[in-house]
């Protein structure tokens, strides 16, 4: 009865004399009987299950009684109130004069639904997770937490898998500086974990292709007079000065691993944090410790060797002649290569030339699209291609769309021709 119960009567009982709770629930029984009709008699009620148990509280001091009783029932509003006016009809309990008043018919279920809202209130405050992730970046958690995944030991050291079996390594300060190479692709780094270089690094350096790269803090140029003086060093690589590897993005990494220098070059003097810092690219870049620093396998590494891989005779060391700087892009395909192979995160807007209308990041495509004064011909997307920016393509009249993926689509309008990247690897679209 309490589960299905809609109302609580409560009410007050005071007798002239000494009573107990079996004299009150036979006065109510009693007093009541056959006053409002058989299909409002209490004893059918009772047995019906309409009507739950009577609880009844009753105590005496100094010849009367005082007491409070409750009755459940699953009669509707207007039964309920009749049910419990006739309460009120009652004059004698046992042997005493006495007096029922209903103060308060309670609604179980206003009750119930109280206790609802307030539990649903917390649980709209605790029990979701408002983080709603797009489709990119669950592609970016899942792609870093493969690479961080990859982390491995070498002799107690925090390293990269590619270190043991890797004819280069690169020398950083610390477990987040391999981290951070992870991230990009780099999988052949160690770190020393100090300015005391461990055996292990100085051992390692020995028949390795060897690049230091380190902070542009004074803990970074103390490493590398400790590494030098214990181990071989072949290339010299710094972060821009106040910052650490760690804090680095695509493109500053790899800016400072193309403007290493030999070590050689820097050996002996005083500030060789600065003398790295000031070639910036006005001397041939020194090659890169190998194809592992910075040029990981397709299946390894979202970024391409073009973003800081020069050639090399294949001797340890030895740069070769700088190559011929590579002609403007002047078709899509030349642009995909720049822009989605590099690994940029960034779009291109194309006239119908295959000129360059716009660069911008690839975040801001739809926001560059639709404000563009002119309409491209063609927008390269380091990117997933959504139907947002899809759709957005149609109605400015783009003809074609390369993308690094494409999303899922309800619809694709026949206006325009998308393709991703590694559908057009080997057989590039019309540049027309």
């Amino acid at each position: 009865m309490e589960d299905t119960s809609k109302y609580l009567i409560h009410a007050n009982v005071t007798a002239d004399g000494v009573v107990e709770r079996s004299d009150v629930v036979g006065a109510i029984f009693g007093q009541t009987e056959g006053l409002l009709g058989d299909d409002l008699d209490l004893r059918d009620l009772r047995q019906s299950q309409k009507v739950g148990r009577i609880d009844v509280d009753v105590s005496s001091t100094h010849g009367q009684s005082h007491g409070h009783l409750t009755i459940a029932t699953s009669l509707d509003k207007v039964e309920t109130a009749t049910l419990a006016a006739s309460l009120e009809t009652i004059t004698r309990v046992g042997p005493c004069r006495a007096d029922i008043e209903i103060t308060e018919i309670e609604d179980v279920r206003a009750a119930k639904r109280k206790e609802v809202v307030e539990r649903a209130k917390e649980l709209l405050e605790t029990g979701f997770d408002d983080s709603v992730m797009s489709s990119e970046e669950i592609l970016a958690e899942v792609r870093q937490h493969v690479r961080v995944e990859d982390i491995t030991e070498y002799e107690g050291l925090p390293a990269g898998p590619r270190v043991t079996d890797s004819d280069a390594i690169v020398v950083v300060e610390g477990r987040a500086d391999v981290l951070t190479l992870l991230k990009y692709g780099i999988k052949n780094a160690i770190a020393v974990e100090g300015t005391n270089v461990p055996e292990a690094v100085a051992d390692l350096t020995a028949n390795r292709t060897v690049t230091a790269f380190l902070d542009g803090d004074r803990g970074g140029d103390l490493i590398l007079e400790e590494l030098s003086q214990v181990g071989e060093i072949d290339y010299v690589a710094f972060a821009p000065a106040g910052t650490s590897v760690e804090d680095l993005d695509h493109h500053q990494l790899f800016a400072a691993l193309r403007n290493k220098v030999p070590y050689d070059a820097v050996s002996g003097l005083n500030a060789p944090r600065e003398a790295v810092a000031a070639t910036d690219g006005s001397t041939t870049p020194a090659p890169p410790p190998s194809e592992d620093v910075v040029t990981p396998s397709v299946e390894e590494s979202t970024c391409d060797s073009s973003e800081g891989v020069d050639a090399t005779d294949g001797e340890r060391g030895e740069p070769v002649s700088e190559p011929e700087p590579e002609p403007e892009p002047d078709t899509i395909y030349d642009h995909a290569t720049a822009i989605v192979r590099e690994g940029t995160d960034r779009v291109r807007f194309l006239d119908d030339e295959n000129g360059v209308l716009e660069e911008t990041d690839a975040v801001d495509t739809y926001d560059t699209l639709s404000t563009l004064e002119s309409a491209p011909s063609a927008v390269v997307l380091d990117g997933i291609l959504d139907q947002r920016v899809l759709d957005l393509a149609a109605d400015r009249g783009v003809d074609r769309i390369v993308a690094r993926s494409l999303g899922q689509f309800t619809k694709r309008p026949t206006g325009v021709q998308i393709h991703a990247i590694d559908d057009v690897a080997e057989t590039p679209p019309d540049s027309t």
